[in-house]
């Protein structure tokens, strides 16, 4: 039991005095329970290995100044040479040194310092001040060490972080190399809540009420005889009297209080916590009921925030926020999946971790703006193709109202490359999965554990060992959400299925044996883990259009057969072998009601897997959106079939031969016909019939205007217009935000047009622009949708592909207006202003 000794202050001067009387202190307690600091600015690095880069006394003046999150990769040259090969991107790889000067005030010196890692790609060695933290191999997972044994607390510290991406290829697509995640210090109590030390279910929801049960990991890391001083001081804060003892538990108490999205206080808590034993946890449940809860969901994502307060008495000793969302869903054999009890599709997409030219280095207004294009096509889900994510996309799919399948593994114990994690599976899996589920498990977006992507060992009877060991693994942290594999043999041969491990029977592709799942599986329930695989260049067209190409015919022959400008038809009429196009698969999957949703390949292009070519291509076609972020005319479809907006898209473009025959495509919806004309002729009426999603006309090209109309009962509904353009002429800039913070991280994407004097997109042009920027900002790379450029991301031009660029601007911490201008030979420049604030 605690004495407490004070002072007995009259009424009127007791609100005073209580802030100076007394101050109970345990060994570790300062004025800040928990600080958590962004330590991502002003690292040192330098490309190549250092012998004893780790040393204290290491001059690192001459190296490069830089900020966190880096991916040098991207910095680097294409070549066919890069030990990565063009499946890796064709970019270097190679050993980089990171290293940071900081200071822990002395006032720390009796709390702990952590430093968490969000992602390290890839093989990372910490040191602070020439003492090993630790090695991970895994370049997508989170860790964490603590820095409090070596730190020279009021003095200068160095840390040290080599990372080795030397060895390759250990990808099958790029991976970047780096510190390309965010780095945080974090300073605590002795005794404070644990890293990723909360668990939030909320096992029974109703429109009427929610049970929120969260358990609390309390963590006590001293040998249990916690150091009590109490001091009076007078009110100006001299102290009277001071002493010490000694207790052999904390007498603590937690106080849960869960907050509204308004930030109004919901429901609150309080449980004693009478020991937190020495060298160990304690974990404290508790449980809440919210009357007349919000739920979250896809299209109203209302998130609640549980402030868990450790106290003793009126002292706070730690504090520590989750962010949840109330919702319940199922998957059921006959009907697919439900969220809160309403039956719909998950229509989501695979993507890779790239952030098309600015690289690996995490942005969170760049993955932002991914999500928001596509929303903007109807698609509510991700799957993190194949490793665990940036904890930024999960906490922007909590926001936006994104359904997670959040993956962990693209092998096991069989390599799919030569260096992959393979070489590290039988030590570090189950530390590792262990880790993304405690990271993970209280979003709200997160609805399915994938533990494996393709794995080589699903054919073979080590998978009957493997799996049910992962599943395991998943089911101590998290019983919540079902598990699947991703399986491209989905047959009844496949072993780690038959292990019984897996609650959701996985399919990459196959569509054409998903009418028969129930067949082959019955009861059991469908998730198409990665399906369609459609290539495409954007603003590229072959005719005829109506016939399907088979590219490659064989993924384990050359390709030979192609284009010589390695393009790809954007006309949705070209997959590889073991895919389909992205009408086929769609047909498919919206006939039935127990096909629960589907993971299209890819959301966006990305780095490395040029499928069906190699070098010189270095990025995929497979996106349904191009590397810089513009729209392929696929998009328009999915825009069509999965949202009710109102569509009419026509293309392709209106600039051909004289005289040449060419398709016409129509995605439409919310009318009954589209009527083409070309130069005010009609060409005539089309209708979709049967599962048709989209309509043909076959033209004989001449220059002029093609203009659709759709009709709905007779009445114009939409109308779209293309005209010939001519010579290019000048430059068109389109910011997407004007306003952006002087954060030193904000973007502002700004798009570059190439048009003809009446200001139609020239479809062909190729300009080079040259960009240039005055104001607190600069140039964080430049793209143009391109699969086989060669250009650097990393500069201050961009030549237009199909008449089209980007520039992407990043802020500095200062507040101004940047100017931007692009200027090209023969054409008239523009100019754009951002404002940053």
């Amino acid at each position: 039991m605690l004495i407490y000794k004070a002072f007995l202050p009259k009424a009127a001067r007791l609100l005073a005095l209580l802030l100076f009387t007394l101050l109970f202190t345990f060994k570790g307690f300062g004025q800040q329970a928990r600080t958590i600091a962004d330590f991502d600015k002003g690292w040192h690095f330098n490309l190549g290995d250092v012998k004893g880069g780790e040393a204290t006394g290491l001059n690192d003046a001459g190296w490069r100044q830089l900020n966190l999150p880096h991916d040098w990769s991207i910095e680097g040259k294409f070549s066919k040479d890069n030990p990565a090969s063009p499946e890796g991107g064709a970019l270097p790889g190679g050993i980089g040194w990171y290293r940071k000067t900081f200071t822990v005030p002395a006032s720390s010196k009796n709390k702990l310092v952590y430093i968490d890692f969000d992602g390290v790609y890839q093989k990372s060695t910490v040191w602070i001040n020439g003492h090993q933290l630790g090695f991970r191999p895994n370049g997508y997972i989170s860790f964490r060490y603590e820095l409090t044994p070596y730190l020279n607390f009021g003095g200068k510290n160095t840390i040290a972080v080599k990372v080795d991406n030397s060895v390759q290829p250990n990808s099958r697509w790029y991976s970047g190399s780096g510190i390309y995640r965010n780095v945080w210090l974090v300073t605590t109590n002795e005794t404070a809540i644990d890293h990723w030390g909360t668990y939030v279910t909320t096992p029974s929801v109703t429109d009427a009420s929610a049970t929120v049960k969260i358990q609390t990991s309390i963590n006590n890391p001293e040998n249990g005889k916690q150091m009590l001083k109490t001091i009076s001081v007078d009110e100006k804060g001299k102290i009277l009297k001071s002493a010490s003892s000694q207790v052999g538990y904390v007498p603590l108490k937690l106080k849960t209080t869960l907050y509204d999205e308004s930030g109004k206080e919901v429901k609150s808590i309080s449980s004693d916590v009478t020991s937190v034993p020495a060298l160990s946890q304690s974990v404290i449940p508790q449980e809440l009921t919210i009357t007349n809860p919000k739920l979250w969901s896809v299209d109203r994502p209302y998130l609640y925030k549980a402030v868990s307060r450790l106290l003793l008495g009126s002292y706070l000793v730690d504090t520590y926020t989750t962010t949840f969302g109330i919702r319940y869903f199922n998957f059921d054999a006959d009907k697919g999946f439900s969220l809160n009890g309403k039956y719909m599709k998950i229509l989501g997409v695979c993507d890779h971790h790239d952030l098309g030219s600015l690289g690996a280095a995490i942005n969170t207004r760049a993955l932002e703006r991914q999500l928001q294009m596509l929303r903007s096509f109807g698609c509510n889900a991700i799957r993190t193709s194949h490793n665990p994510p940036a904890p930024e996309l999960l906490d922007l799919c909590d926001k936006m109202g994104f359904i997670v399948m959040d993956e962990a593994f693209d092998c096991w114990e069989w390599k799919k490359a030569k260096y992959d994690y393979h070489l590290y599976f039988k030590e570090w899996h189950k530390r590792d999965l262990e880790d993304q589920v405690l990271r993970d498990r209280n979003h709200p977006s997160v609805i399915i554990w994938s533990i494996g992507n393709e794995i080589p060992q699903q054919r073979d009877t080590s998978a009957l060992r493997i799996a049910p060991e992962l599943a395991g693994i998943v089911h101590s942290q998290d019983k919540t959400r079902p598990i699947t594999t991703a399986n491209d043999s989905p047959d009844t041969s496949n072993k780690i299925i038959k292990s019984g491990a897996i609650d959701l029977i996985g399919y990459n592709y196959h569509e054409f044996d998903y009418a028969t799942f129930h067949d082959r599986y019955p009861g059991k329930k469908f998730i198409a883990t990665e399906t369609t695989s459609g290539l495409e260049t954007r603003g590229h067209y072959d005719m005829p259009s109506d016939s399907v190409r088979v590219w490659p015919a064989r993924w384990d022959r050359p390709f030979k057969e192609g284009n010589p400008d390695n393009s790809v038809s954007a006309y949705d009429n070209v997959r590889p072998a073991w895919g389909s196009t992205h009408e086929a698969t769609w047909k498919v999957m919206k006939k039935y009601d127990f096909l629960s949703g589907l993971f299209i390949w890819t959301g966006f292009d990305y780095m490395g897997e040029p499928t069906p070519y190699s070098w010189p291509s270095r990025s995929s076609y497979f996106g349904i959106i191009d590397l810089a972020g513009f729209p392929k005319d696929i998009y328009y479809m999915y825009q069509s079939e999965w949202t009710n907006k109102t569509v009419l898209h026509i293309f392709p473009h209106w600039n051909w031969t004289p005289g040449k025959l060419v398709d016409v495509w129509a995605f439409y919806n919310h009318a009954d016909e589209v009527e083409l004309f070309l130069n005010g002729k009609s060409l005539g009426v089309k209708k979709k019939n049967g599962d048709d999603l989209h309509v043909m006309w076959r033209v004989k090209y001449e220059p002029g205007t093609l203009k659709a109309v759709s009709r709905k009962d007779g009445k114009v509904v939409l109308t779209r217009e293309i005209h010939t353009a001519g010579a290019p002429a000048k430059i068109e800039l389109i910011a997407d935000r004007k306003n952006i913070k002087a954060d030193g991280k904000d973007l502002s994407f700004i798009t570059v047009k190439i048009l003809d004097k009446d200001g139609n997109l020239v479809p062909d042009a190729a300009n080079r622009v040259n960009f240039k920027l005055n104001g607190p900002g600069f140039i964080a790379g430049v793209d143009n949708g391109d699969e086989v450029s060669h250009d650097p991301f990393k500069a201050d031009y961009r030549k237009a592909f199909n008449g089209l660029a980007l520039a992407i601007i990043q802020t500095k911490e200062k507040a101004g207006n940047i100017t931007f201008t692009a200027t090209s030979d023969g054409l008239k420049g523009a100019t754009v202003v951002l404002n940053a604030k």
